[in-house]
């Protein structure tokens, strides 16, 4: 998705009303973040997405009709999909897995500070990933269940399909640098970074930057 300029968009779905509530509470006070629907389950997300065109999906996972990560898969076979971020309940190794592997953007526990939730918010509108330091963790005690060997030969195998510069915007995607960051560091304008980012998705089969840096730090680059 496109950085966001202005306003950020934002659909809320989950099948608590009360959370929705207090989310839209919540982020109805930010001057930069506009709440522009409600959803009870992911099927009625995928809907209103089409309706108002968000910028961000505020998604749970555990979902009558139709679950977040569904959901989140569906979205991202869409063209141009608004960035996801995953806001739930349960810290577990698969979801996070799980979620990230459907295209999520973000991943935060709901009990999350709202500072923090705002934080990701804006993180993700503006092109770049949010993973909560559980999920982090819970990433990095999945990956250790692969053996080394297997993990570096298999991203290295990926890595191949790059460029030079191209890898050399991974890396600095797995050292989880914005796309700023990256113009400053390899002296390049910002709308180039974002087209070999874009590039990058698309060689490694990856939906967000998350599954980027994975694929840089499995073959040992950062």
């Amino acid at each position: 998705m496109a950085t966001v300029v202005g306003v950020i968009r934002v659909l809320l779905v989950d099948d608590d009303p009360l959370v929705r509530s207090a989310l839209s509470l919540m982020l109805g006070g930010q001057s930069d973040i506009d709440v522009v629907g409600e959803a009870p389950h992911g099927e009625a997300g995928l809907a209103l997405v089409g309706e108002l065109e968000p910028d961000v999906v505020l998604m749970d996972i555990r979902m009558p009709v139709m679950d977040g990560l569904e959901a989140t898969k569906a979205l991202h076979e869409r063209p141009s999909p608004p960035s996801v971020v995953v806001l739930t309940t349960f810290d577990a190794d698969d979801h996070v897995v799980r979620a990230i592997a459907a295209g999520a953007d973000g991943f935060l526990l709901k009990d999350t500070p709202p500072a923090d939730i705002v934080s990701a918010i804006r993180t993700v509108a503006s092109g770049d990933a949010m993973l909560s330091p559980s999920a982090t963790r819970s990433l990095v005690s999945r990956l250790r269940g692969m053996t080394a060997n297997d993990r570096v030969t298999h991203a290295a195998d990926r890595l191949t399909v790059l460029t030079e510069r191209e890898l050399e915007v991974a890396v600095c995607v797995g050292r989880g640098l914005s796309n700023s960051e990256i113009a400053s560091e390899l002296y390049l304008s910002i709308p180039t970074v974002k087209s070999h980012v874009s590039r990058l998705l698309t060689k490694l089969g990856s939906t967000n930057r998350v599954q980027v840096a994975m694929v840089v730090h499995d073959a040992g680059l950062v």
